[in-house]
């Protein structure tokens, strides 16, 4: 089994991590204003203003998050924090200022600024604290490790549509294209609908330790949440990321590797895999699973605390 010593090492940091990014957030308004002042300065009035009170909409989504973490603001912090950093590369990049030498100084600090926040956003920290915002009783949620093919494109594009469907419309229709603008909304609500769903679903990932025993819940993988009660355990231990599937273990992770887990039952469980775009999926059965989780020493270590069978490494 982990090492709790070397765990205590580790999590020293975490405190300072989930500190570090609320007070780079909190105070994005004084390292950031000047430079999206700026950017905005060439704007009409209407529009200006809509996109100032977006702006300022966001970034308070942000805070109410960071102070009360649950995944559905998780999900709204991980698009809004890329998008900062697009919006202050953009201005840095192609924004005109009178007084050129302080608009640059201003940009490329907001540059800074909001590319160590989306950093620490994308950290673990905050999807753990989110994931146990939520928590029912004596239980505790261990998130799943993001597939890695999806920070390829699929996901900066489903970021990039749901911040553009939100924001296109209003911006539009207050720069008086009320056509277009329409339009925008039209077509934005349903983009904005799925984006957020896809996006959440990310969020929403989470092996979870409850008295009963294990349950995994990954709508990207199983139609529904699943419990594998603990006299059903046979053991929790950690997999070799390199390995493949064992006969009978179906293998979750969908590509991600790293931090691999695998549940092993005392026998045969019939499982419902998710089916993309309708309810319901095929059944399979299998003897063990394989997830890949953070914090994975953690994951064992509590798990032993409450007898669930552990093996040492």
């Amino acid at each position: 089994m982990p090492s709790t010593t070397a765990s205590s090492t580790r999590a020293w940091t975490r405190p300072a991590r989930r500190w570090a990014l609320r007070v780079l957030w909190i105070t994005l308004p004084l390292t950031t204003g000047t430079a999206a002042a700026d950017a905005l300065d060439s704007w009409a009035d209407a529009p200006r203003v809509v996109a100032i009170v977006l702006l300022w909409l966001a970034w308070g989504a942000g805070v109410v998050t960071l102070l009360a973490p649950r995944p559905v603001g998780l999900t709204a912090l991980r698009a809004i924090a890329p998008a900062f950093t697009g919006l202050a590369l953009a201005a840095a990049l192609f924004g005109t200022s009178t007084n050129e030498s302080a608009s640059e100084f201003a940009a490329w600090g907001a540059v800074v600024a909001t590319l160590l926040t989306a950093v620490l956003v994308s950290d673990t920290e905050i999807a753990v604290a989110a994931a146990n915002g939520i928590a029912y009783g004596d239980e505790q949620r261990f998130p799943l490790r993001t597939p890695p093919a999806l920070f390829l494109a699929p996901l900066p594009l489903v970021r990039v549509a749901l911040v553009a469907g939100i924001a296109t419309g209003p911006l539009l229709l207050a720069d008086g294209r009320v056509i277009a603008g329409v339009v925008a909304l039209l077509v934005g609500v349903p983009v904005v609908a799925v984006a957020a769903r896809a996006l959440h679903s990310l969020s929403r990932r989470w092996v979870i330790l409850v008295p009963a025993g294990v349950v995994v819940l990954d709508p990207l993988t199983l139609a529904d949440p699943t419990l594998f009660v603990r006299r059903h355990v046979r053991t929790l231990r950690a997999a070799a990321g390199s390995a493949p599937p064992g006969e009978g273990s179906l293998d979750l992770r969908l590509g991600a590797t790293i931090s691999s887990v695998e549940l092993v039952l005392d026998g045969e469980t019939d499982l419902v895999r998710a089916a993309r775009g309708r309810r319901g999926g095929a059944t399979v059965t299998a003897t063990a699973l394989l997830v890949a989780v953070v914090r994975r020493d953690d994951l064992l270590i509590e798990a032993a605390r409450r007898r669930v069978r552990v093996e040492a490494r």
